[in-house]
């Protein structure tokens, strides 16, 4: 790290003194790395105009799946909900940020059952009668990113499906309930295991959340793990999303093959996810797209 004086202009962008600004949340990680742990470098803290930023872009992804949620409807298409979230966040002056995101082909991802999360949409792909299907999408606005997902139950689904749904939203907001200043990404970890766990599910462990806001993907890798104490200290300024996704079955996942996008169960349980974006704040935390 630049060693800065403190009269010095901080190095976050914000233009106010270093003393004025970063220095003593430094002093304080510099302490728990001198302790031993795992700090964030400071390209993960982001600064009130980048938060103000991402949070903006939030509001649009937040706005396309409250339109998605208003018009997902049995029968229709997986193509037609891509065409959909491509039409709202163009309206609302964002870009799609997975269309063309390393060669994938559509503006959002949609997983239906069995699919854990890339799902690539289709015009051969309906919603049936008892499916369960996570809509996954991610906004760029202004060079800002947000990120988050949702789930929706198609019809009559089965008692044990709608179950998982709501597991899987509970395990996020069990993950939320441990962000705060100066705690770890192992205790989040921790918890959404021992909650999961003792529901009678499983949590991928090849996947997890990732920083965002300057990027699609940023470090750190948000995994849900534990133990408590462990992995990345999470400090204010810091942006990411949390995504466990919960398996009926197994954990064991693997990759279609003919996609190279389409992760699916291994032993075909089903599989649900919900994702938010979410800020360290002073106090705690601020979800910034959901």
């Amino acid at each position: 790290m630049e060693k800065l004086g403190r009269n010095d202009k901080c190095w976050c962008g914000s233009g106010k003194k270093y003393k004025q600004c970063h220095c003593a949340m430094d002093e304080k990680i510099a302490s728990y790395a001198i302790a031993g742990h795992m700090v964030p470098e400071r390209e993960m803290i982001k600064n009130p105009q980048q938060i103000e930023g991402i949070r903006k872009s939030g509001e649009i992804n937040i706005a396309v799946l409250d339109y998605v949620a208003e018009n997902i409807r049995l029968g229709m298409s997986t193509e037609e909900i891509d065409q959909m979230v491509y039409k709202k966040t163009k309206e609302l002056g964002g870009i799609p940020a997975p269309l063309h995101y390393d060669g994938f082909p559509k503006s959002v991802c949609t997983s239906k059952n069995n699919e854990v999360c890339h799902g690539i949409p289709s015009p051969d792909i309906f919603l049936e009668d008892g499916d369960i299907i996570n809509v996954d999408a991610s906004t760029i606005y202004n060079g800002y990113f947000s990120d988050s997902s949702r789930m929706f139950c198609i019809g009559n689904v089965s008692e044990e499906n709608k179950r998982l749904v709501e597991a899987a939203k509970k395990a996020v907001e069990t993950g939320l309930s441990e962000v705060a200043p100066y705690h770890f990404i192992g205790d989040m970890g921790q918890a959404i295991q021992d909650y999961v766990n003792a529901n009678g599910y499983s949590v991928v462990l090849d996947l997890g959340g990732h920083g965002v806001g300057l990027a699609f993907h940023e470090e750190p890798m948000i995994t849900y793990i534990g133990p408590r104490g462990t992995e990345m200290l999470m400090v204010p300024g810091m942006v990411f999303t949390i995504e466990p996704m919960i398996n009926r079955g197994k954990k064991e996942v693997y990759i279609d093959e003919e996609s190279d996008w389409i992760v699916l169960t291994e032993d075909g349980s089903m599989s649900a996810q919900w994702e938010v974006t979410v800020l360290v704040t002073e106090n705690g935390y601020e979800v910034l797209a959901y």
